[in-house]
């Protein structure tokens, strides 16, 4: 039995959805191929191999149709590597992108100066039609961009030795419009043989011949050189939405300050290994994520994060690849491979995300098999039948059935929905909301009830001292003697004293022999006085709890607060009462969440009086006490009430209501088991990007729908205009190519961020 085998590939130049079909096509119908997933968006090619055939030859299947390829990853081309096919790359060019740009085009492609081993014909000479050469730099210097101006220089030329020889003007067109016409035309062959009989460049190679045939030839060569305009503008705006992504990987320095044996010297990025120690100066860049050892600074996260305001970090705080460093020098513990850090996985689950299809982009794709060859047969009707049984004027109608050609290319109608996709995933990325795919996207948007974790999700995760409270001592003094005791421990509860002592800066005297008791609380010396800090019922063993300060605590607890009691000598010095407090923005999250008619209810395994008090803190409906199991049979309940549900968590123990729901949501710092089930992710925390993950999506429903009524639009009112005989081939190619840029150009709105 034969082992599936995934290869990864970069494919440059696809720059529309007619260059995904043609390819998609062409590979599915090799041997041994079990699946194929092409995207436009991001230029990439995932094929699934079930080991008998060659992966060699499907990239020269590939290339011969005139893109160019390249290997993501070691195991996708490691045979073709052995033969000499394809150039080494490491595996950080393979999982994030190539990062050393003077080797390769824009689009990903070779450098063909130094790879012309992997060169079909129709790359050498970069003089295509739908040329899929690169974008990368002015685009008069690319191959696509030098047809277009060769092709304008023609006929241009045309026009004027055609009225200096009026008698010849024909065949000086013909020959002009040959120059653009001949690379098309060889590329619809190539796509006819592999399987796409009905591709943009067959209807133009048609309507230009046919054009030529009822002596239309000065408008053929025009509407061969609008052609070539439009598919330029289609290569410009594909690559700026590929832009937006790929720039994040841009963000991490190629170099980093290695220290060894004390010394600090340069080196690559890529090779630094977990446990490494890097220095960070003063207004460098961080080069791998990380966890600070030494030195205090205040971090500019809003290359990565969006965060407008620099977060002041010290020592075993979180730092990410990208960001940038203040006014302090840092010694960082590298914690993630360069392959592994967060932008790498953030443009690794993008890219992923985008070769996943959502059903509108589904519906489209089946729909346009269909469309093509429909238009087809209409416009060669429209060119027969009013002759054959109206008597009408031949040329006239063969005329009309050559626009109505150009008028049905499907390009704007296939790339209105993975136009409007790719970018809101990209503008999503750059917000740290990622959705792994288009169908988890289009699915986000019609969410009607959120069901979400509360500790680490809607609270922040670690016990905050909300009450400082004095009875036989002052405040100031029940803080400074239990930060005493607590020194040195990491209890959560420990922490979070020492955090408020230190937030107070009260000087905090020296203890001595300190030593715990199981289950009862802390006690040692302190300023020659023995102190004891523990529970309430453990306090009442050692002095007598007046019936005022009982009921004070009692209030505490049914507020969800934890609250210790402190002894100083035989007197009740004061209390205080720690709770896992709600994010700052979980209050306006939820209200976002349910100002949109959205149910939100909270699920938690904590007790019932501790949640039900952040609940009511937070408005929200609240489900305590629960299991793993009845947190995920919960959102059942919910679906089959008719919600569509969303769940958020952040933990191993949300995993399985994650998979449940329609959507699965993981806060950011999450466990990877949490983001590795869930659909998407919330990278920075907030409980508002949830609201912000729903609108999102909602933007996109409505910007693909308002594609899809531009590219049908468009084609119905020039289909009418050209059989009533206003419109003629001119304005039949701007149909087609004008609906595309404007299509790409809508969806590239998506890029713009709304803040609230």
């Amino acid at each position: 039995m034969n082992a599936t085998t995934q290869a990864r590939y970069k494919v440059g130049g696809m720059d529309c959805a007619s260059c995904a079909t043609k390819i998609d096509t062409a590979v599915r119908r090799m041997p041994g191929v079990e699946e194929v997933s092409v995207s436009v968006a991001s230029g990439t090619m995932m094929v699934k191999h079930d080991g008998t055939g060659d992966f060699v030859a499907i990239e020269k299947k590939v290339t011969g149709l005139g893109y160019t390829l390249r290997a993501l990853g070691q195991k996708a081309g490691e045979d073709a590597r052995r033969r000499g096919m394809l150039p080494a790359i490491s595996p950080l060019e393979g999982e994030i992108g190539q990062r050393r740009d003077h080797h390769h085009n824009h689009d990903g492609g070779h450098d063909h100066a130094h790879h012309d081993h992997h060169q079909s014909p129709t790359e050498i000479d970069g003089l295509h039609g739908h040329d899929h050469g690169s974008m990368e730099g002015p685009w008069w210097k690319s191959p696509k961009g030098r047809l277009t101006i060769l092709a304008g220089i023609a006929l241009t030329a045309a026009y004027g030795i055609g009225h200096l020889v009026p008698a010849y003007d024909a065949y000086i067109f013909t020959a002009a419009m040959l120059i653009g016409l001949v690379p098309i035309a060889r590329r619809a062959i190539m796509a006819a043989l592999a399987g796409t009989p009905f591709s943009i460049e067959m209807l133009m190679t048609i309507a230009a011949v046919g054009a030529v045939v009822i002596d239309a030839s000065e408008e053929a060569a025009a509407v061969v050189f609008l052609f070539l305009i439009g598919e330029l503008l289609e290569g410009i705006a594909a690559a700026k939405a590929r832009q937006s992504i790929r720039s994040l990987t841009a963000l991490v320095p190629k170099n980093a300050l290695l220290e060894e044996n004390g010394q600090a010297r340069e080196v690559p990025a890529e090779s630094l290994g977990v446990g490494a120690i890097i220095l960070v100066r003063p207004g460098d860049r961080i080069s791998a994520d990380g966890v600070i050892v030494a030195g205090e600074s205040a971090i500019d996260e809003a290359p990565v994060t969006g965060e407008s305001t620099p977060v002041s970090k010290g020592i075993d705080d979180t730092v990410f690849a990208g960001t940038i460093n203040g006014d302090g020098a840092l010694r960082v513990r590298v914690t993630a491979a360069a392959e592994d850090n967060t932008i790498a996985r953030v443009v690794r689950l993008v890219e992923e995300a985008q070769e996943s299809k959502a059903p509108t982009e589904r519906f489209i794709d089946r729909f346009s098999r269909y469309y093509t060859p429909g238009v087809v047969a209409v416009a060669a009707l429209v060119a027969i039948l009013p002759p054959l049984v109206a008597g009408a004027s031949w040329s006239e109608w063969v005329y009309k059935g050559l626009a109505i050609l150009l008028i049905g290319c499907p390009c704007a109608l296939v790339i209105s929905t993975p136009a409007a996709i790719a970018a809101s995933l990209s503008s999503g990325a750059r917000r740290g909301l990622l959705m792994k795919g288009g169908a988890v996207l289009e699915t986000l948007g019609k969410i009607t009830a959120v069901a979400l974790d509360k500790t680490g999700t809607l609270t922040a995760g670690k016990p905050q001292v909300t009450d400082v409270i004095a009875f036989g001592r002052n405040a100031e003094d029940v803080l400074r003697f239990s930060a005493a005791l607590e020194t040195g421990s990491s209890h959560p509860l420990a922490v979070a004293i020492l955090a408020q002592a230190a937030d107070d800066e009260v000087e905090v005297p020296a203890a001595i022999d300190a030593r715990a008791l199981g289950g009862k609380g802390v006690t040692a010396v302190v300023e020659g006085q023995e102190v004891f800090l523990g529970s309430p019922k453990a306090a009442a063993e050692r002095v007598s709890l007046p019936m005022a300060h009982s009921r004070r605590i009692t209030g505490l607890n049914d507020e969800g607060k934890t609250v210790s009691v402190l002894i100083v000598g035989e007197v009740l010095a004061g209390a205080i009462a720690m709770r896992d407090e709600p994010r700052p923005d979980a209050r306006a999250g939820l209200k976002a969440l349910t100002d949109a008619g959205i149910r939100t209810v909270m699920l938690t395994g904590d007790n019932a009086r501790t949640a039900t008090a952040i609940g009511k803190d937070l408005g929200i409906e609240v489900r305590a006490e629960l299991m793993p199991e009845d947190k995920s049979r919960i959102v059942g309940e919910l679906k089959r009430e008719g919600y569509v549900v969303g769940k958020v968590g952040d933990g191993i123990n949300d995993a399985p209501a994650l998979a449940a729901a329609d959507v699965g949501i993981a806060m950011g710092g999450g466990t990877d088991v949490a983001l590795e089930t869930a659909d998407a992710a919330a990278l920075h925390g907030r409980v508002g990007d949830i609201a912000a993950m729903i609108e999102l999506s909602k933007r996109t429903m409505r910007n693909i729908y308002q594609n899809i009524s531009i590219a049908l639009g468009l084609k119905a009112v020039f289909l009418v205009t050209t059989i009533i005989g206003l419109t003629g081939l001119w304005p039949a190619i701007l149909a087609d190519t004008g609906a595309t840029v404007l299509v790409t150009i809508n969806a590239l709105r998506l890029l713009r961020v709304r803040r609230s």
